[in-house]
């Protein structure tokens, strides 16, 4: 897999019938390993061992529905109200980043109403805080510690 501009982290990988599976520290369970999930689980990683965010409030792959559409948001982390703070979509290395995947993390935020969203595709991350009160968005460095 290709080199992130993510922290590097000790992943745990096995292969099974032509597939490698990579171990995700939430699902507990190996998951079969794409572009996208690479991603992923470096994000995870980041959120939890750079930014202070515990395990316990993550989720991964978590149903929402849009327009009666079941989706699917790669993280959400939630705060300790149980609320949604951070939602975040990954995308592999080799899809841009782009208003598409912007828009598709805005449409899942309409429900889960989260603070800060992270776009990213292991190369280049974008962070936005969002301003419920006035309904606007601004562009940020980078995402507060727990």
């Amino acid at each position: 897999m290709i080199t992130l501009n993510l922290p590097p982290y000790k992943y745990k990988l096995k292969s099974s019938e032509n597939k490698t599976f990579i171990f995700d520290v939430i699902r507990k369970k190996y998951v079969v390993l794409t572009p996208e999930e690479w991603v992923r689980q470096h994000i995870l990683h980041f959120l939890i061992n750079q930014k202070g965010y515990p395990k316990s409030l993550i989720s991964v792959e978590k149903q929402v529905v849009v327009n009666n559409l079941k989706k699917r948001t790669d993280i959400v982390v939630y705060n300790t109200s149980g609320l949604p703070h951070i939602i975040v979509e990954c995308k592999a290395p080799s899809v841009k980043v782009s208003q598409k995947a912007f828009d598709q993390i805005a449409r899942y935020n309409l429900n889960l109403k989260a603070t800060f969203l992270i776009v990213s595709n292991g190369l280049e991350h974008y962070f936005v805080k969002l301003n419920p009160k006035n309904e606007s968005f601004t562009f940020i460095k980078d995402l507060p510690k727990y």
